[in-house]
């Protein structure tokens, strides 16, 4: 093992640049892309993703992006076992592998040492039939009362987590913050680059992105999914910008509303992810607006750990 290329994950705030800097790498280092974000392994889920066409990939192998219909619900375990497949198959090929995404528990789960704990169907569609019935706000007060220290943790509005987390509880009879990770060096002595700008400048991309997005057909976009199964679906659904342009479709929202309401949520997001990633101590901080940002890169992933 000692001979295979040692990966590097480019993460960090949502419309950062995080993209464009995994091809730059993947061409300068010899690489493969494995995609980190859970709403890009949804086929169709294109513009409202910003997910990177394929004409646009440079030749670069990508992995782990369009494996899930809209009506599957993603799975951190499910993702953490195959993309760690896929890492090691790309290291095996003598290829670096080039991890980029944002979403937070799969950063987590890919890098680090975390054994998930078992699903049970029957306790699992229990808590996702309360949540249907009752919402995310009471399902919280009950898992306030059952496991306050995860309640903390997790927003009275992420139905999806605080359904997992009871079913955790019940299943265990312990704490959900037990089957948390332990956090260590690195999987595979990945090196961890965190992608940021400055806020108003990156508040100024958000806005431009909505724009894009909405110009280029997203309504359109969800429109053709809801056709194919996304109001069924527990997570695609739920993803930013596709709840607001459904209540668009159902009449609850207009067109500008609807924008500015994803561009609103996009900003919530983006905190949630600097609060997170800014947490661990073993991701090397770079500017993404700044000049020679590659080359840049490229010497902190030819720099040993300190």
């Amino acid at each position: 093992m000692t001979g295979w290329p040692r990966p590097v994950a480019v993460i960090g705030p949502t419309a950062t640049g995080k993209s464009n800097l995994a091809l730059d790498l993947a061409e300068r280092l010899g690489g493969e892309i494995v995609n980190i974000d859970a709403m890009q392994l949804y086929r169709g889920m294109d513009i409202g993703t910003a997910k990177t066409p394929p004409a646009q990939r440079r030749g670069v192998v990508h992995h782990q992006i369009d494996v899930l219909d809209v009506r599957d619900t993603a799975s951190v375990a499910a993702y953490q076992c195959a993309a760690r497949d896929d890492v090691e198959r790309i290291r095996r090929r003598g290829r670096v592998p080039v991890i980029v995404g944002g979403s937070m528990m799969y950063v987590q789960a890919l890098i680090d040492d975390w054994r998930f704990p078992e699903t049970d169907p029957a306790v699992r569609r229990r808590w996702e039939q309360r949540l249907a019935e009752a919402g995310a706000a009471a399902l919280h007060g009950e898992l306030r009362a059952a496991d306050p220290d995860a309640a903390a943790h997790i927003l009275p509005t992420d139905g999806r987590r605080i359904v997992r987390a009871l079913e955790v509880v019940e299943i265990t009879g312990r704490p959900y913050a037990a089957s948390k990770p332990v956090i260590g060096d690195p999987r595979w002595g990945t090196v961890m680059l965190g992608i940021d700008r400055d806020t108003a400048d990156l508040d100024a991309r958000i806005a431009a992105r909505t724009r894009a997005m909405f110009a280029d057909g997203f309504v359109e976009e969800v429109r053709g999914l809801l056709e194919a199964g996304l109001r069924e679906g527990v997570t695609a659904r739920r993803a930013i910008g596709y709840q607001q342009v459904i209540a668009l479709l159902d009449g609850e929202f207009d067109r500008d509303q609807a924008m500015g309401l994803t561009q609103a949520g996009t900003r919530r997001y983006v905190r949630r992810q600097r609060s997170w990633f800014r947490k661990d101590g073993r991701v090397r901080w770079l500017d993404g607006a700044a000049p020679g940002l590659a080359d840049r890169a490229v010497a902190e992933w030819n720099t040993e750990p300190g």
